[in-house]
């Protein structure tokens, strides 16, 4: 028992961050980092032990990206020193990194669409004949290395850009994985990944471990580092605040430490039902979404649970338009005709709202302002004859701003400086401002600190609780099973059942979502 850096905080923690007998495969000294208006890291001390797996939590903005990117070369510090095997250790750039025996898998996926799957894992490295790419060697290798995790059903011959989302991290995982390495960087691995493809990677790092290599592992999810991690550290504001046993410290006291303060449990949403606000019959695309049915109500928030490639996405983006259906009626409100959603803008003006999964490429303007993004789907309000008005979207855009606590330093900083939560965060500040009736959020905590988290499922509440029907797509069935009033769970393309709060365990969600896969009806 031992003193955090904080004083005033006890933990379970020892104050240099690791025990004197360790082996130390990598040490950062006082390490710090500033951008414009921004102290990333405050001289952050961090030491990593050859065959541990190592957790860096901490709050969005807390430094955590900033200290991986720093080790694995694709940020340069302003301050503090590193060791790798006790030598002085100052990678160029990500190239250099990897050939002293350092990689990283990062939240932003740096595969290319056009290459195809075995092309991206290989990418430096294509097994060569005569002077020639040898594809056929390479798929080969390319179809062992994803069978390894789960993917046999991907072609190596495919271009990634086929991949969904969940698909194309794993692709990035089996790249890094199949790699030699001494230190493996994991940041938020699994925040696309079914719980299968969890276990498999759980399998492949602690391989790792056996061999030797060391894993830093960054994620939101608590109930991972339990199972994976040996120690962890606690980053708040680019400050080190503590390190300590993973498995023997409880979830709130790592959370108190993230955020400072004591967090209250998960306000429940109002499941006062209301009247129809969204009735969906018997849509089809495909085989990709086949004869889904169901209704969402006023004051109610709706869960949609399920395996990736269960259709769940796919279902959201035929109702909004995003996607043509081959089939099927959607109904809005009390009106007895089916509405035709020929697009994204026909559904935002039929009331509907859509919070994709993939903020970056569909749900953000990325060198554009915050301003300029949060008012972007209703500009009639910050408009007079015709003309936007600068000063009301500055005024609307700083409301939203502090409402969601976005950490930025003002509403003209541009989407693409923040981080992954705060840039949700903005695109929560959107579909808010435009004030749908009818909300769709797919993977609304994704890639969010613990934190933010709680933040978004009291608004959610507050959303159902003012009236709104709140639709959430989500991987994470302990978040759906804290906030839903149902949950539906979608199978193979189809709604296997949907249960209503109180009947859901995490074994009845798991078996309904794997039904469509085994040959069995549970049907509800």
């Amino acid at each position: 028992m031992t003193r955090t850096i904080d004083d005033s905080e006890q933990s379970m923690v020892d104050a240099s961050g690791v025990a004197p007998d360790g082996e130390h495969l990598l040490q950062v000294r006082g390490l710090t980092k500033s951008y414009p208006g921004v102290t990333a890291l405050d001289k952050v001390d961090f030491e990593l032990r050859a065959g541990e797996v190592h957790a860096l939590v901490g709050e969005n903005g807390a430094g955590k990206s900033t200290l991986a990117r720093i080790i694995c070369g694709i940020a340069t510090p302003d301050g503090g020193e590193m060791f790798l095997r006790g030598l002085p250790y100052c990678p160029l750039h990500r190239l250099d990194a990897g050939s002293r025996g350092v990689r990283v898998v990062t939240q932003e996926l740096g595969l290319i669409g056009t290459l195809t799957v075995a092309e991206n894992i290989f990418m430096a490295r294509m097994p060569r004949r005569l002077g020639f790419i040898n594809y056929g060697l390479m798929n080969a290798e390319a179809r062992g290395i994803l069978a390894g995790l789960g993917l046999g059903h991907i072609r190596a011959d495919q271009p990634v850009s086929e991949l969904g989302v969940g698909q194309q991290q794993m692709v990035e995982i089996a790249s890094a994985l199949s790699q030699p390495c001494d230190v493996l960087v994991l940041d938020e691995p699994t925040a696309a990944l079914t719980a299968r493809e969890v276990d498999l990677l759980f399998e492949q790092i602690r391989g790792k471990q056996r061999s030797g290599a060391a894993v830093i592992y960054i994620s939101h999810r608590m109930e991972e580092i339990k199972r994976i991690a040996d120690r962890t550290t606690i980053l708040r504001d680019g400050r080190r605040i503590a390190t300590c046993d993973s498995r023997s410290t409880s979830n709130d006291e790592v959370i108190r430490l993230m955020v400072g303060r004591e967090i209250g449990q998960v306000a429940r949403s109002c499941a006062k039902r209301g009247a129809a606000a969204l009735r969906v019959e018997d849509l089809r695309r495909g085989k990709v979404v086949q004869g889904v049915s169901f209704t969402a109500h006023y004051g109610e928030i709706l869960g949609f649970a399920g395996l990736m490639g269960s259709g769940r996405t796919e279902t959201m983006r035929l109702i909004f338009g995003a996607d043509r259906a081959d089939g099927g009626r959607v109904y809005v409100g009390d009106e007895r005709s089916p509405v035709r959603i020929r697009s994204p803008r026909h559904a935002v003006r039929r009331g509907i709202a859509l919070l994709t999964e993939d903020r970056k490429q569909q749900g953000l303007l990325l060198p554009r302002s915050l301003r300029e993004n949060i008012t972007l789907a209703r500009l009639g309000a910050v408009a007079t004859l015709g003309w936007i008005s600068r000063l009301a979207e500055a005024q609307e855009s700083r409301r939203m701003i502090d409402r969601l606590a976005v950490r930025c330093r003002s509403a003209e900083q541009t989407a693409v400086s923040l981080s992954g939560g705060n840039q949700q965060k903005v695109v929560l500040a959107k579909w808010l401002f435009r004030d749908c009736p009818i909300v769709i959020f797919d993977e609304p905590t994704r890639g969010i600190d613990v934190g933010s988290k709680f933040e978004i499922y009291r608004l959610l509440g507050a959303m159902a609780a003012a009236g709104k029907a709140i639709i959430v797509v989500s991987s994470d069935l302990l978040e759906l099973m804290a906030i839903c009033d149902r949950i539906a769970v979608m199978s193979a393309g189809r709604i296997a059942r949907i249960f209503e709060r109180g009947q859901w365990t995490q074994g009845a969600i798991m078996a309904a979502a794997l039904s469509g896969y085994m040959g069995n009806d549970t049907t509800a």
